[in-house]
């Protein structure tokens, strides 16, 4: 079994023994997946990245993920493969010989 089919298996039973399928609409998703990130931005707020504790980053990060494998699962979305389409995608906007060393914009090279 792919990690990620593991992941989101264990998920929804963790979900469904709880019976908060009901909750877990894709809005609602989408908006969990917001608010989490919400949370890890205030882990840096007024610091430094350095200062920012890492055990909470994790902890956040794992809610972010966790709702995002969520909603990827109620679409029947392949996380690897829309991952790695995008990443194709991106390859395409941002080719190495205009964007290497730059934060420009795509429609700024």
């Amino acid at each position: 079994m792919k990690d990620t089919e593991e992941i989101i298996k264990e998920l929804v039973k963790f979900r469904n023994e709880r019976d908060w399928e009901q909750f877990h609409n894709p809005k609602d998703l989408a908006l969990a997946i917001n608010i989490e990130a919400g949370e890890l931005l205030e882990l840096f707020l007024w610091k430094k990245a350095e200062e920012a504790n890492k055990e909470k980053i994790k902890e956040e990060l794992a809610d972010i993920f966790s709702f995002a494998f969520l909603l990827a699962d109620k679409y029947g979305f392949d996380v690897k493969e829309i991952v790695l389409e995008k990443i194709k995608l991106n390859g395409e906007k941002y080719p190495v010989e205009k964007a290497k060393g730059t934060a420009k914009k795509y429609n700024e090279l």
